[in-house]
């Protein structure tokens, strides 16, 4: 995370807008609880987030009149304009990241970690796989 910091350190917005803005711009329109899941935002800090993004110009929010239970958010041209001037140095650095780990075993991992990300960890406690009480 440090060299994406320094990335955004002149940009205004830290790694959690960062991210927002980044699945906002990869898959267009969504509803907050999406955008927190992909994100890996807890939803309640999402919630606090959006009215700072919104006042800033870099997202908009929208509740379907059909269902006024929801929020949708879409990125904004200013929110476009500002992951695209730091495209480059986030490519940049996504392409250091994959020369030293290895393109396979960053796929390897990505993979690992949305399995992971999918596990439903609320359910109360379970005992380790492979493992047997005595």
């Amino acid at each position: 995370m440090g060299p994406l910091r320094d990335m955004l350190a002149t940009s205004g917005v830290n790694e959690q807008k960062w991210r927002v803005l980044r699945v906002l711009q990869e898959r267009g329109p969504l509803e907050l609880s999406q955008v927190a899941a992909e994100a890996v935002l807890l939803l309640s800090s999402l919630t606090r987030m959006v009215g700072p993004m919104v006042e800033e110009g870099l997202i908009s929010r929208m509740t379907p009149p059909e269902d006024r239970r929801k929020t949708i958010v879409a990125i904004t041209p200013a929110g476009l304009a500002l992951v695209n001037a730091h495209a480059g140095q986030s490519a940049a650095i996504l392409g250091r990241i994959e020369a030293g780990f290895g393109r396979d075993r960053l796929e390897q991992l990505l993979d690992l970690l949305e399995d992971l990300q999918k596990l439903d960890l609320r359910s109360g406690p379970t005992e380790a796989v492979g493992k047997t009480k005595r």
